[in-house]
Formats: structure tokens, sequence, C-alpha cells
């Protein structure tokens, strides 16, 4: 046994004859009577009291206790004191996380989570508690994709206090909670007179954004970050390196492309002809930024395309002063579906619709994983029947034309 139950009513003591008997304390009818007592991996005294008639029930306490601590599951019954917000105070100022993603997930915690869980003691939540919260969130109008990056958020927040031994187990994972469902939405590629528009729309010294972000699949923030030493005319490759961030919305840097995965991207000859143009016309300019953090070593490209002051383009200004204009121009509509991101659904349409693989797409895009990919593009794809049709179509366009045709039989089947 991991400890001992005292008994608070009664003690025992040598009786006349010299035999043990029981006799009542003074704390007799008063209080909790059972207190199960043991001694924790720290070495520290933890208890637990029992009202009469639970012996049995504490002895089943002690008993688990021993168990945890035989198997390396032992929790602290006071290590789940701590509150939602203390522990992800902490749980902060360990993550070791990027400065922009940080930015982005103490953003969330501190106005979606800590409101509504931050004075709970973590050793406190149920799933119901979840529950009633992303009602709540829901309450607020929030996109469910935006709520479902919170909810891995908070998730994530009680996986380390798993971890760390604070908790038994993540509410979040209860069967009964479940993620924001998404509304599966499917991508609409622009189409070529639409990108086309946008292009000449543009001012001439970003209108070959376009064509990287259309013909190569590079996001804004690589396009922003692009050096003239990452295009190689020769070979025909771009070399996706570096993209340009903001951190707290202000602070410019360079940083690895998202999720830290550099390539090299295939460079069609038209993208080639429009660059080698660009760059006759706008001189690359040299530029220095620090690497990742505010404080990060200064790193220096020349890039493509700079902004106003010798800068590279600030993401919101650019947006807001240059794209949305263009978009206006174009005749298209200004929204979230019609950012610069819709250049890459372009791509991706387009490699898709000329037979392109899912792995190859995926590399070229930079995605994490080929089926993100699938289940983003998958309705853009081909169907069975189309390639069947266009595969048959090419054997006999390719075939002799014979005086009795492809459809005469030759003989028995």
């Amino acid at each position: 046994m991991a400890g001992h139950v005292q008994d608070r009513w009664y003690k025992t003591e040598p009786g006349p004859d010299g035999k043990p008997v029981k006799v009542k304390t003074d704390r007799f009818g008063i209080g909790l009577r059972y207190r199960a007592r043991y001694i924790g991996p720290d070495g520290s005294e933890k208890s637990r009291s029992f009202p009469d008639r639970q012996k049995r029930k504490a002895d089943a306490w002690l008993a688990n206790i021993e168990a945890d601590m035989s198997q390396g599951r032992y929790i602290d019954p006071a290590a789940g004191a701590v509150t939602f917000a203390q522990y992800v105070k902490g749980w902060m100022a360990a993550l070791t996380i990027d400065p922009v993603t940080r930015e982005s997930v103490e953003i969330r915690l501190r106005v979606h989570a800590l409101p509504y869980l931050g004075d709970r003691p973590m050793a406190s939540f149920r799933p119901s508690h979840l529950r009633a919260w992303m009602r709540e969130l829901e309450a607020t109008g929030r996109a469910a994709s935006y709520r479902r990056s919170i909810f891995a958020n908070v998730s994530a927040v009680f996986t380390a206090a798993v971890e760390d031994r604070i908790i038994a187990e993540n509410p979040c994972r209860a069967r009964s909670v479940r993620a924001p469902r998404i509304d599966p939405r499917k991508v609409k590629p622009w189409t070529v007179d639409r990108v086309m528009a946008v292009h000449e729309a543009l001012p001439e010294q970003y209108q070959e954004m376009v064509a990287l972000g259309a013909g190569c699949g590079l996001r804004q923030g690589e396009i922003f970050g692009l050096a003239v030493e990452d295009v190689d005319f020769l070979s025909g490759i771009v070399r996706v390196v570096r993209q340009v961030k903001l951190i707290r919305g202000t602070q410019m840097v360079f940083a690895p492309p998202k999720g830290g995965k550099e390539r090299h991207v295939p460079l069609p000859e038209s993208v080639a002809f429009a660059l080698a143009a660009h760059i006759t016309r706008h001189a690359p300019a040299e530029t220095s930024l620090p690497w990742k953090m505010p404080d990060g070593a200064p790193v220096k490209a020349e890039l493509l395309f700079m902004g106003p002051n010798a800068r590279p383009p600030h993401r919101n200004r650019f947006n807001e002063r240059v794209w949305r204009p263009a978009l206006r121009k174009a005749g298209v509509e200004a929204g979230r579906e019609n950012g610069m991101h819709a250049l890459r659904h372009f791509y991706a349409s387009v490699l898709l619709d000329a037979g392109e693989s899912i792995k190859a797409l995926s590399e070229y895009l930079g995605h994490h994983d080929p089926s993100f990919t699938l289940r983003t593009y998958t309705h853009l794809m081909p169907s069975s029947e189309t390639r069947t049709r266009a595969a048959v179509d090419r054997v006999f366009r390719a075939a002799p034309e014979a005086e009795d045709g492809p459809g005469t039989a030759h003989g028995p089947n």
C-alpha cells in the first residue's frame, strides 16, 4: 500500500489486560472520519479525507495511487489546482514557434478562451465545460475555420498539461466534444481572362507578381521575398527559400517559407520571359531584414519587387492600396476568396487539368501533406470518364487511318 488510512474518530490504546482496544478520540463524530495518507514521489505527504462508512473507498483510493505510481501514471492531486490562465501563461512562455504564429496563438487564447475558461482549475474541467464554451464561441459569429483554430490551440494547452502530469486526460478529446466543422467550400479558380485583367490593372512594377502566383504557385509572402539569385533561368527553376513576414502587424522580417519547407518550382518559359523583362525595367534592389524575429541577424537579398522607400512591400498596405484597387479596376469583387491566394488556386487548376499528379502539385505548392492538396482540389481533377474519353481519343487520333476505320470489327471477340 502506498500509505495508510487513519481513523480520526478512534485510536488504539493498550487495555487493562494489555491487549489493544479502540477508544474514541476527541474528534469523534466531528468532520470526515477517515484520512488516507501517502508519501508522493517528491517526498511530501499527500492525503484525502473520507466520511464515515467509507473505509473501503479510502482503501481503494490508496490502492489506485499505488498502481499509478508503479506504472508511471501518478498525478499530484494538488497540481490540477492551477487555473487555465496560469497554465497558459507558462505554456506560452515556453512555446517554440515562429513569432507570427506565436502572436496568432496568443490572440486567440487571450480573446476567445481566457475570458471563458481562465479562472477554472485545470483538474476541474469536464467535457460539458468545453461544450458550453464552444456554444458561446459559436454565438460570436466567428467563422467555423477560425473557431476550429481556437479549439485546436485550447486542445494543445490541455495536451501539454497531460504530458506535464497536471491532469489525467484532455477534455477536448472526449467523444462528446467535437471541433467546429468547416463548411465545405469548393475552390473556384479564376479564369484566364480574370488573371490577365488583374495583371493589367496592377501598377506596372507589380504586374509580374501575377505571373509568379498564377504561373509558379508562390504565396504572397514568397513573392515579396523572391530574390534574383533564387531564379535559375538556365535550369528553369525557382528556388523558394524565404518569405517576408509581418511581426505584430508592423515589423517586416525574412523567414523560411510556410512550415519551414524550402522547395524548387518549375519555371515556365512564359514566366521566365516576363521576369526577365521585369528585371530589365526594374533592377533588383538589395534589402536587409532581420531573420525570423525583429532582433534576428540581418539577412541581405536582391529582391525582385520593392515597395515605397526602398523596402519590401508591406502586406497590409499592399493589399489595401494596390491589390484591392486593381481588383476594382479589373471588375473583380474584393473579398477573401479574391486575395493573391486566388492565383495559387488558378495554378493548381491548370496543373490538374493538364494531368499533373497530386503529389507533384503538393510539392510545388509547398503543402505539408499531399492529402491536404487532394482534399482542397479533388473537385478540380478530371473525372475518370473524361480521362477515359481523352485517352481513347489520343490513341485513335495517333493511329493510321484504315479503309474500314476503327469502328469495324476484324474478327470474333
